[in-house]
């Protein structure tokens, strides 16, 4: 039952005082949802996340499963409903979960290997080998998007991205000094115009994700490959392409490379190319300010280069219409 030292580390470092009291309290919980849910614990906790302990376990009925109790945050709290309405189509099957603890009991998708794996910064879904993989991703998120069903009681609600973009409004309107110094104006007014355009969305409000990255699809044996930790909204279709295509031009932060990716990833992804543009560029202008404040000056200036990228991209997009 012992948490990886990483995921540990890491729920300290960002939850501090409520990292360390969830921390002090994991033991209780793993043993009360096992008592409730009839688990045996069989096997170490996987490493590799950086908010849960997640381990195999046994049930009642001798089939096995997952058990995954996470630190609960804005980011990670539609997961269970996102998980419920996708009814295991091309994510990992839901079998219970208590709203008290946020604790979830999920399909043990084996063998468990990453479509690709994840070394940071910057990330590689943009790499030219890797250009199967990322359409293979697209269709299967293209798949997972899909309307919401009735949620049951006691399940928090999807949060929607309209409310990630407010906060862009408040981050990017009126810039902390500290942020304004890094960020050139026109980056800060190219997020001022996305943002008038992005918090009204085009189309129906869909189930969506936050975290596009090729290393939360996984090997499996009911299906090929499958979605773990969905980071699931209420937003319109164009918005599963922001992370993707923002880390996929990070291999390559150039305005070439930022418009090959876009008009792939919007085609694969079935959205229109312009939107997909302005939410990466957006989550690449979220990531500088996470960059800054995290004082990491190297991932600061990537982001900045893929920001500037989709800029130009976004410039020349309109010249030629």
């Amino acid at each position: 039952m012992i948490l990886p030292a990483e995921v540990a580390e890491n729920i300290r470092e960002i939850f501090a005082e409520r990292g360390e009291q969830w921390l002090a309290e994991l033991p209780g919980v793993i043993e009360q949802r096992c008592a409730a849910w009839g688990l045996t614990v069989i096997g170490a906790a996987f490493g590799g996340g950086t908010h849960s302990w997640v381990a195999p376990v046994r049930r009642a009925d001798g089939s096995v499963a997952v058990l995954k109790i996470p630190v609960v945050d804005p980011e990670n709290i539609g997961e269970a409903a996102g998980m419920y309405c996708y009814q295991g189509d091309g994510a990992v099957r839901l079998y219970e979960f208590d709203p008290k603890t946020g604790a979830l009991l999920l399909e043990w998708a084996r063998p468990g290997a990453p479509l690709l794996v994840q070394p940071g910064f910057p990330s590689l879904e943009g790499r030219p080998e890797h250009i199967d993989k990322v359409d293979l991703a697209c269709r299967l998120y293209r798949r997972l998007r899909r309307a919401p069903i009735a949620i049951p009681d006691g399940y928090p609600a999807l949060p929607e991205a309209a409310g990630i973009v407010a906060e862009w409004v408040e981050l990017f309107t009126d810039p902390d000094p500290e942020l304004a110094q890094v960020i050139p104006a026109h980056l800060l007014d190219a997020a001022r115009l996305w943002c008038e355009r992005l918090v009204v969305p085009d189309g129906p409000l869909l189930i969506v994700n936050r975290d596009t990255h090729l290393g939360n699809i996984v090997a499996a044996e009911r299906e090929p490959w499958l979605l773990i930790d969905p980071k699931a909204y209420l937003g319109e279709a164009a918005f599963d392409a922001g992370f993707l295509i923002m880390i996929s031009v990070q291999s390559a932060p150039t305005p070439a490379h930022a418009r090959a990716v876009v008009e792939r990833i919007a085609a694969g992804l079935g959205v229109d190319a312009e939107r997909a543009r302005g939410w990466a560029f957006m989550r690449a202008m979220e990531e500088i300010a996470w960059a800054l404040e995290d004082e990491e000056p190297e991932d600061m200036r990537l982001h900045l280069a893929v920001a500037h990228a989709l800029t130009v991209q976004s410039s020349q997009s309109a010249l030629s219409e």
